[in-house]
């Protein structure tokens, strides 16, 4: 069975939204970039290579389907254009970037995906997916670079929903910036 990995950068306040500057209006937008270092870059490289596919919200599917089409570098621009991409919309009609695939329920069919031939499966920010694939204990791994900033509101991986998830450390790192590497496993609560 394929593995549905969630990767996010967050911030100390639990923040996910708007890492890179644009992708929303937060009055912060950018804050991960003040962290940009190598091993970071590296560990999100290796991270990508060691899956064969991404799973993706409209929102994050449609700023990466403006993006990542024209980009060839090695490291992300080949795997990500080569990559199959399911996008989980029920508003979207067709999805043109090449080799993506529209996934309407995420209960059912990315239940159905993970049960598929291929390797682990990545999810990369969609924060509404990333909630909805927690509820339905669809995640397998959780990927945190946990950035040492509180933006004072935002998105948040996790609402205040009162539904108690647990969450075994498979393995920690400590960047020189001050990030913080956690990958999180589920565990029966």
């Amino acid at each position: 069975m394929r593995k549905i990995i969630v990767t996010e950068f967050i911030t100390l306040d639990g923040v996910i939204e708007a890492p890179g500057g644009n992708e929303t209006p937060h009055p912060h937008g950018g804050w991960q970039m003040k962290y940009h270092n190598p091993e970071t870059g590296k560990y999100k490289v290796e991270e990508l290579a060691s899956v064969d596919a991404l799973l993706l919200g409209r929102k994050t599917y449609e700023v990466f389907a403006g993006y990542w089409p024209t980009q060839t570098d090695a490291g992300f621009g080949a795997p990500i254009n080569k990559y199959p991409k399911y996008v989980v919309s029920r508003s979207l009609q067709q999805a043109e970037w090449k080799n993506s695939h529209i996934l309407r329920d995420v209960a059912k069919d990315v239940a159905a995906l993970k049960k598929t031939d291929g390797g682990d499966i990545l999810v990369y920010g969609s924060a509404t997916l990333a909630k909805a694939l927690l509820h339905h204990n669809l995640v397998d791994e959780l990927h945190l670079l946990l950035y040492p900033v509180s933006i004072g509101g935002g998105v948040r991986l996790f609402d205040d929903n009162l539904e108690l998830k647990k969450f075994g450390l498979n393995h920690s790192h400590a960047f020189d910036n001050g990030v913080l590497l956690l990958e999180y496993r589920p565990v029966s609560a």
